[in-house]
């Protein structure tokens, strides 16, 4: 356990645009940073990151929170590795209480998981550099492939020895659990290791924890796997992990682009070389997560391929799912026969670096001269080749992009523009169609009412989620699109509430008036304790209860303390509230000298904001009461009662008084 004070010093440290920029490639617009959402697949990036608050939200699934919560979500932390993570990269020491043995216990499983991966790493590597076995087997192909000792110590190589279950009965001498070591499937079924007398890659998540291990052999029989692969796990899902992105991600951020290939041992050539912005596929195709995993970072990829036709052949129908994503992709091709890390071998770093950024060639381009070439004197295949072209044309979301692609082609194949455009119009309206038939399913499968991403169901944040093919607004202007019966939810109940909490929250604690040195919070609280317990939504309930219970014990309560609450629910609250896809623009000040005339600035605005907020939330209040007593009057007088229905008559005569009068101070129109 991390003593309060520490926990205290790291979460001071911790700025969320550094935590986030380790995981997603950021762009500042105005005071805040976006970037594509890490949590979903997205075109048009809707993730904001604001310094001045210290959180992350996504404005198109919901996702986000402080630097602990964003790295809980994304990286499957607890909310200890959290804190050691962002303590590691602040260079802060964690200082730990000694766990008891219940505390063990109650361990999650994943973190079990990583505690026995975390072993089987150190065995391995201790297996390759101190004994002999591994030494003159493991290492000495290791050094043969050109790599040195750091490389080999930076990669966390190593070797499984040749016995039959040397690592399962080390591993369990060690104290760990043998159920744990098969969920894994670092040991078989029949208690022997699953890896055997081959060296070994470690696989780490993009944060750098291992998930998985891929072994090769060095024997010569052709009956022998030369590759294996840990299977899946629940921390290892295999087309979602790259080889070597913990290691790549702040070069291909800084390089503005991703060097892909096949290796394992092209990725540590590259790497050692000074390329350090590749990353490795490990044998499959590019898939969806994958192309994701790189769009976080950089919206360029550059493939290296062999001289293998047929192989080129089978990983260009996979690039489509990336030109779905408007990435921007190019091919090498190398020499026949060689590899990135022989070639590399073979010419040296500066020759490899000219060859590449020289022969590397647009995709579209690429692949219309690769199958074209095959096409000579068969007029049937270069129809199918040309239309096999055009659809990965009409898959680019980006017109503009799509029209200078066509243009090329044209030219290429030796048709009229207007043809393939004609073709490549028809496969974007099937598409479109397609994903609008995928969403009106989803839609009639789905339970009326449910909540939004975002955990407000009275305020939905997010645009329905995208479908493949379908081309939709941008998040800013699908947010506002809403059915009606969501907007009367909006504006009919909660919306007062929302405002309330979200003053609350953002500035309770700033001074409302000097002169009774009074606190927003107190101001708002003490005109409302009457009705706390009767909020509409019962999440903006919790918050006003647990505000007002620690306000009368002085307790000190700003949106840290909601953000890293217990209960999930308001954790997504207080992010939502907090975040806003709309910034005021200093522009008007700083350029044309135009301030804010009739009020401060909005950060700065919480009295007046307070008793506009205040008046409205009672207005809506006493709406709801005249409401049901105008029910109470109908009742009375369907009884025949006179003398109820008078009584009634009475107090909503005073009732639609004070409501007129709220009406007159926030200049709200009342329809007679």
């Amino acid at each position: 356990m991390i003593t309060q004070k520490n926990v205290t010093e790291i979460l001071e440290a911790a700025k969320i645009e550094d935590i986030v920029e380790d995981f997603v490639n950021l762009k500042r617009r105005g005071v805040n940073y976006i970037g594509l959402c890490p949590f979903h697949n997205e075109k048009t990036p809707s993730f904001t990151v604001s310094p001045g608050k210290n959180i992350c939200k996504c404005f198109g699934c919901g996702k986000g929170g402080d630097p602990v919560q964003f790295l809980r979500e994304l990286e499957n932390f607890t909310f200890v590795e959290a804190l050691k993570y962002i303590a590691n990269k602040y260079g802060i020491k964690v200082e730990e209480k000694e766990l008891s043995a219940e505390a063990i216990a109650e361990k999650q499983l994943y973190d079990s998981l990583y505690l026995v991966n975390g072993y089987a790493k150190e065995f391995y590597h201790e297996q390759l550099m101190e004994t002999d076995k591994g030494k003159s087997v493991g290492l000495s192909y290791f050094k043969q492939r050109g790599f040195r000792e750091g490389t080999i110590e930076k990669f966390e190589l190593g070797y499984a020895p040749a016995s039959k279950a040397a690592f399962t009965n080390s591993a369990i001498a060690k104290g760990y659990n043998k159920t744990l070591l098969k969920r894994l499937k670092l040991t078989n079924q029949y208690d022997g290791d699953f890896f055997r007398d081959r060296v070994m890659f470690t696989i780490h998540n993009v944060s750098g924890k291992v998930i998985a291990f891929a072994g090769r052999t060095l024997s010569t029989d052709k009956k022998t796997a030369k590759y294996i692969n840990s299977p899946e796990t629940e921390i290892y899902v295999k087309n979602k992990v790259l080889y070597g992105a913990h290691l790549a991600k702040k070069a291909i951020r800084q390089e503005d682009e991703c060097i892909l290939v096949e290796g394992y041992t092209d990725v540590i050539s590259l790497h050692q070389s000074g390329i350090e912005n590749v990353v490795a596929s490990s044998g499959t195709s590019l898939t969806e997560g994958q192309i994701n995993l790189i769009k976080r970072f950089t919206p360029n990829i550059k493939i290296l391929y062999d001289g293998d036709a047929a192989g080129i052949k089978a990983a260009l129908r996979g690039l489509d799912l990336v030109l779905e994503q408007d990435m921007n992709v190019k091919v090498v091709l190398l020499p026949d026969g060689e590899d990135p890390d022989s070639y590399m071998q073979k010419v040296g770093v500066t020759a490899f670096k000219e060859f590449i950024a020289e022969q590397a060639e647009d995709f579209i381009l690429f692949k219309t001269n690769l199958l074209l070439a095959e096409t000579v004197g068969d007029p049937v295949k270069r129809a199918e080749i040309i239309k096999d072209i055009v659809s990965s044309i009409a898959r680019i979301p980006d017109p503009i992009k799509r029209s200078l692609y066509v243009k090329q082609c044209a030219q290429l194949v030796d048709i009229e523009e207007q043809t393939l455009i004609n073709e490549a119009n028809k496969l974007i309206t099937q598409n479109i169609a397609k994903g609008r038939k995928k969403r009106q399913i989803r839609r009639d499968r789905s339970p009326v009412g449910k909540p939004a991403p975002s955990g407000d169901p009275s305020f939905p944040s997010a645009p329905p989620p995208m479908v493949e093919g379908e081309e939709q607004l941008p998040p800013e202007l699908a947010d506002r699109i809403r059915p009606v019966d969501e907007l009367n939810q909006v504006v009919g109940a909660a919306y007062q509430e929302k405002d309330i909490v979200r003053i609350l929250i953002s500035g309770g604690n700033q001074i409302f008036d000097t002169e009774e040195n009074i606190t927003v919070a107190e101001y708002i609280l003490s005109n409302i304790e009457d009705v706390l317990d009767d909020f509409d939504n019962a999440g903006y309930g919790l918050i006003v209860n647990e505000y007002h219970q620690r306000l009368l014990k002085k307790k000190a309560t700003d949106h840290s303390y909601f953000l890293n609450h217990s209960d999930e629910k308001i954790r997504e609250i207080t992010t939502g509230l907090l975040s806003s896809p709309y910034e005021y623009s200093p522009n008007w000040e700083e350029k044309f000298e135009q301030p804010l005339r009739t009020q401060k600035n909005p950060e700065e605005n919480f009295t007046k904001d307070s008793i506009y907020s205040l008046r409205t939330f009672k207005q809506k209040k006493i709406h709801q009461m005249r409401l049901d007593i105008s029910d109470k009057v109908k009742a009375a007088s369907d009884k025949g009662d006179f003398d109820e229905m008078i009584k009634f008559m009475k107090v909503k005569k005073k009732l639609d008084e004070v409501y007129n009068e709220l009406a007159l101070q926030t200049n709200t129109v009342v329809i007679k």
